[in-house]
Formats: structure tokens, sequence, C-alpha cells
């Protein structure tokens, strides 16, 4: 699979790398109102560093498996 080096949506060129970060951060949302909702962020010391990580953690993946960067 070629490594994209730009990704254009409606004549806008966007980086792939912010591509993924954007939907990293939104799946890490997900994950953290899932997380919300069902009560398991009260086991977690600092929620907002676990929001975090997992942004840094669905960025990556994101961009590994799905974009290719």
């Amino acid at each position: 699979m070629p490594v994209p080096h730009e990704l254009s949506i409606a004549g806008i060129y966007l980086s792939p790398m912010l591509a993924a970060a954007f939907i990293g951060v939104l799946i890490a949302l997900g994950v953290a109102r899932l997380l919300d909702r069902f009560r398991l962020s009260r086991y977690f010391a600092h929620p907002a560093l676990v929001l975090t990580s997992m942004s840094v953690i669905f960025t990556l993946l994101v961009g590994t498996l799905l974009i290719g960067i």
C-alpha cells in the first residue's frame, strides 16, 4: 500500500497525520464516554491522563492500520 503524501478534502490538502489524529481523538472521546457511562473511569487515578494516552494510542492505531502512515 503506498504511503499517502496528503489527503484532499473538498480541495483542501491535509496531512495524513492530522486526519489520523482527528479520528484518534474522536475514538478516544467515545471510549471515555463509554467508560463514564458504565462508571469504569472511577478506577483511574487521573482520568484526563487516561484520555490523553488513549488519544495517542488510537491515533497510532488509526495511522498505522487505516491510513498507512
